[in-house]
């Protein structure tokens, strides 16, 4: 889950990044209103967490901006301004949750899962298909009710592949996901990933539609082959 953190104080910043990195997140920080913007017009995340009293541009501005825009990706709003009149002007102009300073980290990670886990239209936490359960929370995976050891990537992969069951997404995209700012991708890391992944819960689970990308099997066919596939995504906003 790559999020964007839109944080103005260097401390707090720091620590959320460091904390939400190892809880499993993937987290891009930028510390003013502009970059904030600039950002989510052109990257792809997950999720995003907005401070409102950000330099150069208002928060309440970016959330307003992006919302004129189109822009869909769940936006928590994390901030010190705690009236009323405020989190009603957040919530009415597209904040998806609003959350006032300090929180508790783990308290955060599940608002950002379950911001993802409504906007996939998920009545719970756990994932089940084909077969495989994955828990986000936990990180935990199971194949035909067996335990799985997966890597971060590994696990951060195959949920969001299990989030779009059917649906073709491109290297590109799954790069988009895995990796944030300053991070080296080879050209066969996403091929590597999946290999492992088949490896550990079985080739018929993972399609590779050639030229383009790789979707998770719906279903299989008990030869494994004939996996249902529905379709492509043109982007991972919201996952």
């Amino acid at each position: 889950m790559r999020l964007l953190l839109a944080e103005d104080d260097p401390l707090l910043g720091d620590g959320l990044r460091a904390g939400l990195k190892a809880l499993g997140f993937q987290v891009d920080w930028v510390r003013d209103g502009v970059a904030a913007e600039r950002e989510l017009l052109n990257q792809t995340y997950t999720a995003a967490i907005l401070d409102l009293g950000l330099p150069r541009v208002d928060g309440m501005d970016v959330l307003h901006n992006l919302r004129t825009r189109g822009v869909a990706t769940p936006v928590l709003v994390l901030t010190a301004r705690d009236a009323v009149p405020q989190r009603i002007q957040a919530l009415d102009l597209g904040a998806d949750d609003y959350v006032v300073k300090p929180v508790d980290l783990h308290e955060l990670a599940a608002r950002l899962r379950a911001l993802v886990r409504r906007s996939h239209g998920q009545a719970q936490d756990r994932l089940s298909c084909n077969g495989v359960d994955l828990q986000p929370a936990s990180r935990e995976v199971w194949a035909d009710g067996e335990v799985v050891k997966l890597s971060s990537r590994e696990f951060s992969l195959l949920h969001v592949l299990m989030l779009r069951p059917g649906r073709v997404l491109t290297r590109e995209q799954l790069e988009n996901h895995l990796y944030g700012w300053g991070e080296e991708v080879g050209s066969n890391t996403i091929e590597v990933h999946v290999h492992h992944l088949r490896r550990k819960l079985g080739s018929h689970r993972i399609r590779t539609v050639r030229g383009v990308g790789y979707a998770f099997a719906a279903q299989s066919s008990p030869a494994g082959t004939g996996d249902t596939v529905t379709g492509t995504d043109s982007g991972l906003a919201p996952l």
